[in-house]
């Protein structure tokens, strides 16, 4: 067995135990949305889950290389706590990139490609570029921290008056709405395979020196975001962000798009994990260069996935060691714990909760969205990585417009945010206008709405006609699966919107605990934990 450990922001831990994985982050269980430091709470789940104990794990994958003493001192206590004094005869470091480029390729499914990580900084890198054959990774480029493409999005996120490294998605979101005015070459640009930040700094100092140079008033940066959650972004000053926002994230589509080209040369293949892979519009942009079915994107391609990305390259080194590697294709990330219906049933009672047992869920679930009301959706094992899949989800009818301000209000979500949709598998080349291979099952990929589509289903395509789809096959996820066909026969549309099910700023929901109490903190109309129902009082 193989345990893959992050210690850091987005904490936790993977068990690796021949063909079966087990994943969980730190956040999900300790409820503290990207929870920083050592994932004790995951480590004992995913043993757990297992059904296996601290003297069976073979090999600790540590992702990141801890050069300050005191963060390694304290990681190493923390080792010794869970594994004994001998843990240091299991302990293998994994460089921060190589751990993040690993995750996507040893789970690409290829033999040969290219594999990327671009995020804001980890282990003094914000990028590496490798090629990978054979199970073998060889880097060919960096970028240094200093020369991050990352922390510029994330200083232009700061610079907004919004969270950097959590709501660069925002960003992406409020760019919609405006045009690129500011020729942002300036600032960053790409250097044969790598980056260079003409700013000369990161972090804070980038944020003030962007401030200066956009003439944006940086200590009012927090009032006019939170405008702009209510929806005012006619203001001067909201204009003005809009029109930064589009300017940012037009420069990134750029550069990745020429960084693309270049690495097109290099092969024919794409896998992509880091931070800046967050970003679907880039993605497309990636896909536009390599085809649908030649980019893959780590579904949990931000710093939650590193521990992934140690404990599969671990895996995949002893493998070639011993000849025994082979591509390997993750077809879902139905990673997380999951809860009996007995165990709810004796939850709710415990809560004194009025429940009731249903014989058809599918059906109830289609029915109550048709009728416009918003479901709480639990079940089976919870999803690994940053996107709700429909195994922890709140889903809602994508006909009705009006649902988005409906979840916008009961999620306390920033109103410009678009939703996403859930739809059928065999149904992707009819409603995606761009699709040329095969559609994306994670959530990672942004693609152009055909004309109809946005005409029938318009709470999931965004202001720009975009839309983040899911694709759902019924080998993968058959209940979830069912339930849009079911919603399809009531109202010939083979999607449902489907967001995470958690509060904004919340960590999604884990136990059925944490789903009941984010049901009546949103007023959902409905729940469904396993096969037993919660209506609203």
């Amino acid at each position: 067995m193989i345990l893959g450990i992050h210690d850091g922001h987005d904490a936790g831990a993977v068990l690796v135990d021949g063909e079966r994985i087990f994943a969980v982050n730190e956040e999900r269980l300790n409820r503290i949305k990207k929870y920083r430091g050592f994932p004790k709470l995951s480590v004992e789940k995913v043993l757990e889950m297992a059904g296996a104990f601290t003297e069976d794990v073979e090999v600790i994958a540590v992702a990141g290389l801890f050069r300050r003493q005191k963060r390694l001192l304290e990681l190493e206590k923390n080792l010794k706590k869970v594994f004994g004094k001998d843990f240091k005869r299991k302990v293998v470091f994994v460089e921060h990139h190589l751990a993040h480029s690993a995750s996507a390729y040893y789970t690409s499914g290829w033999k040969d490609s290219i594999a990327l990580s671009i995020d804001a900084a980890g282990d003094g890198l914000s990028s590496s570029l490798y090629i990978a054959r054979d199970g073998e990774m060889i880097r060919i480029a960096q970028s240094t921290y200093l020369d991050s493409l990352g922390d510029f999005y994330a200083s232009v996120t700061e610079l907004l008056g919004f969270k950097p490294m959590r709501h660069e998605g925002k960003v992406m979101s409020l760019a919609t709405y405006g045009k690129p005015t500011y020729d942002l070459s300036a600032i960053i640009e790409l250097n044969g395979l790598s980056f260079d930040n003409h700013l000369g700094t990161i972090g804070t100092e980038a944020t003030k020196k962007l401030a200066a140079l956009f003439d944006y008033p940086l200590h009012r940066a927090g009032e006019i975001a939170l405008e702009m959650k209510k929806g005012k972004l006619d203001g001067e000053l909201q204009r003005k962000a809009v029109e930064i926002a589009a300017s940012a994230q037009a420069h990134l589509e750029k550069l990745i798009g020429e960084l693309g080209l270049r690495m097109r040369e290099k092969g024919p293949k794409l896998a992509y994990a880091g931070g800046v892979a967050q970003n679907v519009k880039a993605n497309a942009v990636l896909r536009g260069i390599f085809g649908d079915d030649n980019i893959w994107v780590f579904p949990a391609m931000d710093d939650a996935g590193l521990a992934f990305g140690a404990a599969i390259f671990m895996k995949s080194q002893l493998e070639r060691l011993d000849g025994r590697w082979k591509p390997f294709r993750l077809e879902h990330v139905y990673l997380g714990p999951e809860y009996s219906e007995g165990k709810v049933e004796g939850l709710l009672k415990g809560e004194r909760v009025e429940f009731e047992e249903i014989s058809d869920v599918s059906g109830l679930i289609a029915d109550t969205i048709a009728e416009g009301k918003l479901v709480g959706f639990f079940r089976g094992r919870m999803e690994f990585g940053p996107r709700a899949l429909g195994n922890r989800s709140i889903l809602a009818d994508p006909r009705d417009e009006s649902v988005r301000e409906r979840l916008n209000i009961a999620l306390n979500r920033d109103v410009f945010q678009p939703f996403a949709p859930s739809i059928l598998e065999e149904r992707a080349g009819t409603y995606l206008a761009d699709l040329n291979g095969s559609p994306n099952r994670f959530m990672t990929m942004s693609y152009i709405a055909c004309r109809e589509f946005w005409i029938e289903a318009p709470a999931v395509v965004h202001v720009d006609g975009t839309t983040r789809p899911q694709a759902v096959g019924k080998e993968v996820n058959p209940v979830y699966y069912r339930l849009i066909k079911d919603f399809e026969r009531q109202t010939g549309l083979g999607a449902v919107l489907n967001t995470s099910f958690n509060m904004h700023g919340e960590p999604i929901v884990c136990s059925p605990l944490d789903a009941l109490n984010t049901f009546r903190r949103a007023k959902l109309d409905l729940l469904i934990v396993e096969g037993l129902a919660v209506w609203r009082g």
